[in-house]
């Protein structure tokens, strides 16, 4: 690289300056101009292109990628980082006094001491990380390695079967229908039972009502049939969020109470299966999360004393959480990763879920995985014996029928998943069925008016929840007090405003604000304070020591004997609670964030796109709110245009790890 070149740049302090100013704009975060001008204390012979692309790959972890594409960066700055049309002329301006051309980049990283290009023996001071033209902060190219080497490795193998016994056992699971087998269609629920068998990790996909819990409880009954001592089986129920941890818990047992019923062959230790799983718990409490540290009290050093691991939602694990998952996990122990791989990722670094199931929909497999089903399923699979895919994709299966969940919601869900905008909106615009509705709108009070009464078809809003907490029991009957507060919550969860921002006069904020003071208004709610009966939290941020965790929703409430307030959760069957000075950080949550939903569902949605253009809105965002509804969705758009303009774009993260677990055998 010439001097000349070198020269051309600039001067690295008058770029850094830059940009701190573009953090003062709120373009990029000052966390981001701060890692730079570190970046620079480090070295301060940094030239400009390293210091830029310091600051950017910090901006694009904060936005969900696990690193910087230099091609992708030099291709469509303005499309990758999204910024706002005031930021495009500054921006610029400053990329056109970098260098023009991807190599020049890299021969420039690949110049400073502050980036390791060598990724198999990476230089361990240095804080960036150089793949080809991807640029990372190293703890995250560190993490997409250990999450591919633990995923390549539990694919690995075959683990000692009996296969006359699981052969015996997925018939009763799974009996055959009237007609033959052969000419039957696939059950993909049997055939994913049978897959998970053959190794140590299993992901099993699928939209809503495809029975993503109800083969997991089929499945957790064939392990215990094929175990040689299933009394001395150690299975945990986990998810990222507390309410998505207890649907999955009260799934789990609903449906191995039905097989009792159904098999009484499956013998005691399914009976006394459920009790001995404990409750489902979050990832963070699994693991033992610690306060003011990222560090996990179950490691690779201090394994999770598990036999079979089976999570829910997994679409919401970020890579940090994954890589931690699965080095605590023993190496001999099972994990089954449910979700959906068209909802939103998560809000964190990396769409795990999204990368490892990439390919889950073409079923690529090999001829030894489809003889394999035959034997024990009865199950004829698709197979490529020149073309089967990856390890991963052997162990990978995506559930196609959905068998509860249909009608409008479905169809609308459907059509949004394809990006069809004008089906979408037929169906929004024309169903007569009053399961959907579209109502576009100049004023979010249409909003608030919402969630006070309903709509026509979907009546109620936070009526019947605010009906709940007129029915206070009397003070010293703790069994029915219990039972009260178990009804406040379930009616609460009956209704939900969705956001897709948190900001602005249509985010999540300032909707909160407005229903609190309308109900307020009508005297339904006494909102004096901070703290008041009947006010609805989310919790924002973690803490083993009280209980809960990031995304638990609960309600403040008293006993009615002068005691102070508690806030009551959720607990599978029952209910648990925590003083609300001991609440770590919380919100008020009448209206959520899309991303804050995941793992829930209610019986009407009310989905809020605002009116101005915003890239967060997406077509997994428009999905993933829709299939939060059960029995009704509303949209309420600020702009006509903003549906249509969703559906279009799609979310794109960026990182390395599909490209890692493809390229394994």
């Amino acid at each position: 690289m010439t001097a000349a070149a070198v020269k051309r740049w600039g001067d690295a302090a008058r770029l850094l300056r830059e940009l701190t100013a573009w953090s003062e704009q709120g373009w990029l975060r000052r966390l981001d101009a701060a890692f730079a001008g570190f970046m620079l204390d480090l070295d301060p012979k940094a030239t400009p292109p390293v210091v830029m692309a310091a600051a950017l790959v910090a901006h694009m972890e904060g936005q969900g990628h696990a690193c910087l594409p230099i091609d992708e960066l030099l291709r469509d700055a303005e499309g990758l980082l999204g910024w706002p049309a005031q930021a495009t002329a500054p921006l610029r301006r400053v990329l056109a006094q970098l260098p023009a051309h991807s190599v020049d980049w890299i021969e420039a990283l690949q110049a400073s001491g502050l980036v390791s290009a060598d990724v198999d023996t990476p230089d361990a001071r240095a804080p960036l990380l150089l793949r080809g033209a991807a640029l990372y902060l190293r703890r995250y190219w560190q993490y997409e390695q250990q999450v591919a080497r633990e995923v390549l490795r539990r694919c690995a193998g075959t683990p000692q079967i009996d296969e006359v016994v699981a052969r015996n056992a997925l018939h009763r699971l799974f009996p055959a229908p009237v007609e033959s087998v052969i000419d039957a269609a696939i059950d993909w629920q049997k055939v994913a039972c049978a897959i998970a068998l053959r190794a140590k990790l299993t992901i099993i996909t699928g939209g809503p009502g495809t029975g993503k819990t109800h083969t997991a409880a089929r499945l957790l009954a064939l392990l215990v049939a094929v175990h040689p001592a299933p009394q001395r089986l150690r299975v945990a129920l986990a998810a990222p969020t507390g309410k998505a941890a207890a649907r999955l818990g009260q799934s789990i047992r609903s449906a191995l109470q039905s097989l009792q019923a159904e098999d009484a062959d499956a013998g005691t230790p399914l009976t006394e299966l459920p009790a001995r799983i404990g409750p489902a718990r979050t990832l963070h409490a699994l693991l033992g999360a610690r306060p003011d540290t990222r560090q996990f009290r179950f490691d690779a050093a201090h394994p999770l004393p598990l036999d079979l691991l089976i999570v829910d939602e997994a679409s919401m694990i970020h890579l940090e959480m994954m890589a931690a998952l699965l080095a605590a996990l023993p190496a001999d122990a099972r994990i089954v990763l449910l979700g959906d791989k068209d909802q939103l990722a998560s809000v964190e670094a990396g769409a795990v879920l999204g990368e490892l199931c990439r390919d889950a929909g073409q079923g690529r497999y090999r001829a030894d995985t489809a003889a394999f089903v035959e034997a024990v399923a009865g199950q004829r699979i698709p197979s490529d014996p020149a073309h089967g895919g990856s390890a991963l994709e052997q162990q990978t299966v995506m559930l196609r029928e959905s068998r509860r969940f249909g009608g409008p919601i479905a169809q609308l869900a459907l059509a949004v998943n394809e990006g069809d905008a004008p089906a979408a909106t037929a169906l929004l615009q024309e169903t007569a069925d009053s399961s959907i509705e579209w109502r576009d709108a100049r004023s979010p009070a249409i909003v608030v008016q919402l969630a006070l009464q309903g709509r026509a078809g979907a009546e109620g809003g936070y009526a019947s929840y605010v009906e709940q907490l007129r029915w206070r029991p009397d003070v010293g009957e703790p069994e029915v007090f219990d039972a009260w507060v178990l009804a406040v919550l379930r009616a609460f969860d009956r209704f939900r405003v969705l956001c897709a921002v948190r900001e602005g006069d249509w985010g999540a904020v300032q909707l909160n604000r407005a229903i609190e003071r309308a109900l307020q208004a009508k005297g339904l709610i006494a909102a004096h304070g901070e703290w008041y009966e009947g006010r609805p939290v989310m919790v924002t941020r973690n803490d083993g020591d009280a209980g809960v965790f990031n995304g638990d929703i609960g309600i403040v409430l008293g006993n009615g004997g002068g005691a102070a307030l508690r806030a009551y959760f959720l607990d599978g069957p029952s209910v648990r609670s925590v003083s609300v000075g001991r609440l770590p950080s919380v919100d008020t949550a009448f209206a959520l964030t899309v991303h804050k939903a995941q793992g829930s569902e209610f019986e009407h949605c009310v989905l809020v796109l605002p009116s101005q253009a915003s890239r967060v809105l997406t077509r997994e965002l428009v999905y993933t709110a829709v299939t939060r509804a059960r029995t009704a969705f509303t949209l309420v758009t600020g702009r006509a245009p903003a549906l249509a303009e969703s559906l279009a774009r799609r979310t794109r993260r960026y990182g390395g790890l599909a490209d890692l677990v493809g390229s394994g055998s």
